[in-house]
């Protein structure tokens, strides 16, 4: 898969929260067009830090970034509102998926389109591909979705991304609180999407183990500083690596 364009820039960036807890110390990666880059690290290494402040999101926390820059096809993250990345392509799936509970599960998707212009036409055209990839969505299009189980959930905060027509998706902990079928499953889907439709994905996770099975390129955080990088195949052959900065034990244990 060739990995030419690069989409996104991460250069020495820096972030506090509250002007006081420093979270970020010069953080750098890229993704190229067409590249599932996975964020790894164990809890509190920086990894949901870094994805807000390329989606712009620092600053409804409390938090911002002090140096660095990010910059999205050419686009000034910092000087970006998030809606606005959204429209230019740069779409947000957060931890904790944050589905609109009393709302349908086709309602949810639809709110994915709000903003980006598109006729009922479109929409429906939009909606017919999510239930496409993801079957068990179509099953259940008219249940609440705070009726769903938590991989329909995952499914569905992802669905509704993909009706923003990303080129980029940033993606925070998606196998969080999942049995792991249903993040195999998600994993392959995401995949799959990235093979066919050139979609870029950003993953932050803790399961190094299914990221490194599904990404490409890998940047290990430790308390807010990128320690290690490479390609997938790199890392998932170093045992010292899952030992000492994934948390997966010693380094014999697999």
């Amino acid at each position: 898969m060739p990995h030419e364009e690069i989409q996104l820039v991460v250069e020495a960036i820096e972030a506090d929260y509250n002007q006081a807890v420093v979270a970020l110390h010069g953080v750098s990666f890229t993704v190229r067009r067409g590249e599932i880059r996975a964020l790894l690290g164990s809890n509190g290494a920086g990894k949901s830090t870094t994805l807000k402040a390329v989606a712009n999101l620092l600053p409804a926390e409390r938090g911002r970034v002090t140096a660095g820059a990010i910059r999205f096809e050419g686009h000034n993250v910092r000087a970006t509102s998030t809606g606005d990345l959204v429209r230019l392509g740069l779409v947000q799936v957060l931890e904790g998926r944050h589905v609109f509970r009393s709302l349908t599960v086709e309602d949810n998707l639809v709110t994915g389109a709000i903003g980006r212009g598109s006729g009922r036409a479109d929409i429906a055209r939009d909606l017919d591909r999510v239930y496409g990839w993801f079957p068990r969505l179509a099953e259940k299009r008219r249940a609440p979705a705070g009726l769903t189980s938590g991989g329909e959930q995952q499914m569905l905060a992802i669905g509704r991304a993909l009706m923003a027509r990303p080129r980029l998706i940033v993606l925070d902990e998606p196998s969080m609180g999942l049995a792991p079928l249903v993040v195999r499953d998600i994993f392959r889907t995401l995949k799959q999407l990235n093979t066919q439709e050139q979609l870029s994905i950003l993953v932050a996770e803790q399961n190094s183990t299914v990221a490194l099975t599904y990404a490409d390129t890998a940047t290990v955080l430790e308390n807010g500083v990128v320690v290690l990088e490479g390609t997938a195949a790199e890392l998932r052959n170093r045992e010292d690596i899952k030992a000492f900065y994934l948390g997966e034990g010693a380094p014999h244990a697999v």
